[in-house]
């Protein structure tokens, strides 16, 4: 027994020292973008780059800000590195106002649908609810059939309408905005861009609606009939449409058409845009 108490109080003093040994000195920690923890001595940083030895030696290593998210030093104290203000003014394009805006990263095979100008032909009036209307017609079509534009994937239209926001765009000044500086901006490689053109009419169709009342005279000899005329008046309007139908890639336009609907109804307009998307190049039938 007490050889036994002898052993426990050996591996008890062993394990002790041990801990002693791995845990005696804290270390700092820096957590980089992609995740990775490394568990360091700092011994200097600047605002480029942070200097660091790994544990048990001496070599230091640099590492550059834009790779660390957060550094949690050994004295308990954090530090957060945000280098957005960095890479945007590394990375910029101008906007309609000669100002300089961020680029987005860009993002290969992926397709951003622009703010649609709805416009009135006769008063030059634009609809920013149809504006937005369209689009999301146009996005919806294409995230439908996104197994027909493989492997093209369609932007949220959130992100689309956010960085033309910063940016200072929308559906009253996109058309003098060129489409390359638009793929900066949204950080993608294809752009669907159309416009909705229109002109109201009306025509006005009468019909006449008759009848007659026979009444019978007291001494039955006689017949009184009166005619009734009712003529009722129908006023129709018409919706006389073009839309106008582009699609760029890398800035160049590879599609490009004009159709006006068959029909003058009021939202005939979205059936010649799905007409259009289907004969797009992008468009593959499965």
């Amino acid at each position: 027994m007490k050889i036994n108490k002898v052993i426990a109080v050996l591996v008890l003093l062993l394990v002790s020292v041990f801990s002693f040994a791995q845990g005696g000195k804290k270390l700092d920690k820096i957590i980089k973008r992609d995740y990775q923890i490394i568990e360091c001595t700092i011994a200097k940083m600047s605002d480029k780059t942070v200097e660091y030895s790994l544990p048990g030696e001496t070599l230091q290593i640099s590492l550059d800000v834009s790779q660390i998210a957060r550094i949690d030093f050994a004295s308990g104290r954090s530090q957060t590195f945000d280098v957005s203000a960095s890479n945007t003014s590394s990375n910029t394009t101008s906007n309609n106002s000669g100002q300089n805006v961020a680029s987005a990263d860009m993002k290969p095979n992926t397709i951003a649908v622009l703010p649609i100008p709805y416009v009135n032909a006769d008063t030059q009036e634009s609809s920013e609810d149809m504006a937005k209307f369209a689009q999301n017609d146009i996005y919806n079509k294409l995230i439908d059939k996104s197994a027909n534009i493989f492997p093209l994937t369609v932007q949220d239209l959130r992100t689309t309408n956010s960085l033309l926001h910063k940016a200072g765009i929308d559906h009253t000044n996109i058309d003098e905005t060129p489409i390359e500086d638009l793929e900066k901006i949204l950080g993608v490689d294809n752009i669907v861009a159309a416009k909705v053109s229109y002109t109201i009419g009306s025509g006005t169709t009468a019909t006449t609606y008759n009848s007659g009342n026979a009444k019978v005279s007291d001494n039955n000899k006689k017949v009184k009939t009166n005619d009734i005329s009712t003529t009722t008046a129908n006023t129709q309007v018409y919706y006389y449409y073009t839309v106008y139908f582009d699609m760029y890639k890398n800035a160049t336009k590879i599609y490009s058409q004009t159709r006006k609907p068959f029909l003058a109804i009021k939202d005939s307009w979205m059936d010649s845009i799905t007409y259009l998307l289907k004969r797009s190049p992008i468009y593959v039938k499965k």
